[in-house]
Parts: structure tokens; sequence; C-alpha cells
């Protein structure tokens, strides 16, 4: 099974699920930071309420569990909200004794793919692969160690953004992630 890193890796797995004849679906993730610093990763929360956190950065930092408690809270409401929002009432697949290649849009600080392999895990999920077009080489490596197989098709140097290796890279929004997987469902149904 193909699972989506909401929004921005749904565009990616469809093409991948489409290529592969695999079911798509999504697992979403949220970024934890907090307030001052929101575009610091310290963890992430995925669906099913997963919650991985980047301990040793919490530690230089001065970061406790209970300073992130709040944001943790808030950042699951996100994620069953959105889940919602793109799923509607299609129900998730059971990823139960499967494999599970989670596919996003590029690996940054690798946080949200992280929570993804550990909700996964949590889940049952007999494998689970990560893959991206494109990755910093640190973050594949350490996203490696938690997943049973990280697959970055490209690690260039230096690496600042996902972004700046697209051509094109717009925001991906709800009505058309919604249309990703409506399609994607349909044509899994019509297989049988």
């Amino acid at each position: 099974m193909v699972l989506a890193l909401p929004r921005g890796g749904i565009p990616v797995a469809a093409e991948v699920a489409r290529e592969l004849r695999l079911p798509l679906d999504i697992l979403v993730v949220r970024k934890v930071s907090l307030p001052q610093e929101p575009e610091l990763a310290l963890g992430a929360v995925a669906s099913g309420g997963a919650v991985a956190l980047n301990w040793d950065l919490m530690e230089r930092l001065g970061v406790g569990e209970e300073d992130l408690a709040p944001v943790i809270a808030r950042e699951r409401e996100h994620v069953e909200t959105l889940d919602h929002a793109l799923r509607g009432n299609h129900p998730p697949f059971d990823i139960r004794r499967r494999t599970a290649l989670v596919v996003d849009d590029g690996l940054a600080t690798g946080a949200t793919m992280r929570a993804a392999v550990t909700a996964l895990q949590g889940a049952g999920a007999e494998r689970v692969i990560g893959a991206v077009p494109v990755g910093a080489a640190a973050t594949c490596r350490e996203v490696a160690r938690h997943a049973d197989q990280m697959i970055c098709l490209e690690t260039p140097e230096p690496f600042y953004a996902v972004g700046e290796w697209y051509q094109e890279f717009p925001q991906v929004s709800d009505e058309e992630a919604r249309r990703y997987l409506a399609a994607s469902w349909k044509a899994m149904a019509k297989a049988g």
C-alpha cells in the first residue's frame, strides 16, 4: 500500500501508486514546534495519535516534553481535522500485516517521516518503507535507522529546502488532494 503524507506528498504518491498498481491512502502528520520557532521541528504527530520527538534536539534546546504538551494536543486536533477534510467518510485502509510505502515530496528534517514510520509500526504494518524524490543525505540516513528501508532518489549537497529541487513547487490544496484520492480509490474499486 502507498501512503501519502499530505498535502505535498499526495501528487508524488499518486504517481507511485498508479505506476505500482497499489492502493493509495493518506497518513496525516503535523510538525511539532515551539511557537517562537515555528520552522524548527522538534517532532511530529501522526494520524492515530503517534508522536515522534527529537529528544537530542530538545535536550540541546532545554525543552521538555511538558513544554510541548499543549502543542502536541493542538497538532493532534489539526491532524484529525485534516484527515477528515481529505478522507471524508472513506475509511482508512487496514495496514496490519501489510507493507506500507510512505511517500512525501522530500525530506528536510525528517520529523514527519519519522512520525509516519512510528505510527505505521504501531498500527501493525509488516514493513515500513519511506520514499522521497529528494532529501538531505544525513536526514535520509537518520530516517533509515527507524524504517525498514528508506529510499531517497537524490541527496544533493548542499541541501537547504525541498522546494529548491523542484521546477514548480505549488501548495497542494485540499480540493486537489481529494481529487487525487478519489481517483485512486475509484481505480482500486474497479480493479477489485
